[in-house]
């Protein structure tokens, strides 16, 4: 085991105002975010087969958000949307991409250009950061450490963040070597193994599993700064791939879901037990989710903090890297997985708690998006006057304190990736365009016309409806050309000729 004690100097951020009474604190904010966590993968958002009793307790104590949107349909420009309240027509990260001239890292935002750290530390709130980054290397302008983090701790490269047992972690921009041994997070299992026989997956464990080691920074970080507003940023990389938990969580499911080995084939780590691996390190997250929960109460500041969790995108398609989409209903019926834009792509589950203020047992229908949350975290801590005047988003903190507010007019979105997509959302009316981004050489489809889908007639979106409302296709497309701006760094390539 390692020791920390160290790490928590990078807590005491003595730029940060301490509040004498209680009563004139603002609010904590913990935000917690899964990485390609399903719309069906909790049991209070209808999961069956895994047992997530922390955040199945944490709905029952706070509001549910069915209607709620992701930032994008992957981890990086997903996570760029949430903390600049921009949508991806405008924000500066479109799609996944690794940073040039860095050992790792993706593809960095500009020096302080996100809004939400950044305001909330002019609010007197310490910031702090867990789990996976992936908006820029440490030493670029998208190191967390110049986007308003006071502290960093876990994954700075979403590519390392595909193995569980990494050699490093970061500690704020100090490589942090953990006891693990050097590991491909892409291989097949070798063809002279029995893949029947546990022992031989052995090879793909280490040590110090990342998960552990990053809660257990950011309970630290609650304890060190309970006297002070502190806004807590824990990007889980659970349940994103490879298939890897420690033994004491795989044994509650091991021999549960009749699992066929997995031998690497279709990318990432092999595993004997996969089905059970997915479900366990779901499990395993509902309990750290649990443990940062208990560290609130401990203290007793859970009842003066907001917490939200909700998921980056939607699940993988099935069986990539052993996984069972299918099998545990993750995408909870709706058609599309991680990638896609239909609603199992990036509809994810959204859980929102703040005792005294949003009512138990309680759920809501609004359409939401990531791009909301930088306007209503500002609204709910009494900061409106601080919110920028040119976002996206807009603040549903009316809607969370069960006050009447008007529906969202849209959601937007759009992706270089996956052959070029958008869709937009207004109302019960879903439009979609694909393969807007043809690869040069490359057997492309032709460009799609509109689809257009009723989603409350038809929420898998299994019949497209666009040549029966001509007068909604046109004014949806009207605004899917309204809402993008062509970036010079993720080209759309059609949109953007269309726009010169």
């Amino acid at each position: 085991m390692h020791h920390f004690s160290f790490i928590l100097l990078g807590c005491l951020c003595l730029s940060v105002p301490s509040f004498a009474q209680e009563s004139l604190r603002p609010p904590n904010i913990l935000f917690l975010l899964a990485d390609d966590l399903g719309y069906g993968d909790l049991g209070c958002f209808g999961q069956k087969k895994i047992r997530t009793p922390r955040l199945d307790q944490l709905a029952s104590e706070g509001m549910r958000l069915t209607n709620h949107y992701a930032g994008s349909n992957v981890c990086a420009p997903s996570r760029c949307v949430f903390m600049t309240g921009l949508h991806t027509g405008h924000t500066y990260i479109r799609d996944n991409q690794q940073a040039k001239g860095f050992a790792e890292g993706q593809e960095p935002v500009p020096a302080g250009y996100l809004k939400l750290p950044v305001l909330l530390k002019k609010q007197g709130y310490v910031i702090g950061g867990f789990g996976k980054w992936g908006l820029g290397p440490f030493g670029s302008t998208g190191d967390p450490l110049k986007q308003g983090f006071d502290r960093w701790f876990g994954y700075n490269c979403q590519a390392v963040a595909h193995n569980y047992y990494p050699t490093h972690l970061w500690n704020n921009d100090l490589q942090m070597q953990l006891d693990n041994p050097k590991m491909l997070a892409h291989q097949k299992f070798p063809v002279n193994g029995d893949p029947q026989d546990p022992s031989q997956y052995q090879r793909y464990q280490g040590k110090d599993y990342a998960p552990d080691l990053i809660v257990d920074q950011a309970l630290a970080f609650i304890t060190e700064n309970k006297h002070r507003p502190f806004f807590l940023y824990f990007a889980t990389p659970v349940p994103h791939l490879a298939l890897q938990v420690p033994e004491d969580s795989l044994q509650e499911y091991r021999n549960q879901f009749n699992d066929e080995p997995y031998l690497g084939n279709r990318s990432y780590l092999p595993h004997r037990y996969p089905r059970a691996a997915y479900a366990a390190m779901i499990t395993r997250m509902d309990r750290d989710m649990g443990r940062l929960l208990d560290r609130l109460k401990e203290l007793k500041l859970d009842q003066n903090t907001i917490v939200v969790f909700t998921s980056d995108n939607g699940p993988l398609y099935n069986r990539l890297g052993g996984t069972d989409a299918d099998y545990f209903a993750s995408a909870a019926g709706m058609r599309g997985r991680k990638g896609s834009f239909y609603e199992g792509g990036f509809r994810v589950p959204c859980i929102v708690r703040w005792p005294g203020h949003i009512a138990p047992s309680s759920t809501s229908d609004r359409v939401t998006g990531f791009e909301d949350w930088l306007p209503t975290l500002l609204d709910l801590i009494g900061a409106q006057a601080e919110i920028p005047t040119d976002l996206d988003g807009m603040s549903f903190a009316p809607t969370l304190r069960r006050q009447k507010q008007e529906p969202r007019p849209f959601l937007y979105r759009e992706s270089p990736g996956y052959g070029g997509q958008q869709s937009i959302r207004a109302g019960q009316w879903k439009a979609m365009r694909r393969n807007l981004n043809p690869s040069p050489g490359a057997n492309n489809q032709q460009p799609g016309e509109l689809e257009l889908y009723d989603l409350n007639q038809d929420p898998q979106e299994s019949r497209n409806v666009a040549k029966e409302h001509p007068e909604i296709v046109q004014r949806l497309q009207t605004m899917l050309d309204e809402q993008h701006t062509p970036s010079a760094l993720f080209p759309m390539k059609l949109l953007d000729t269309a726009k010169k």
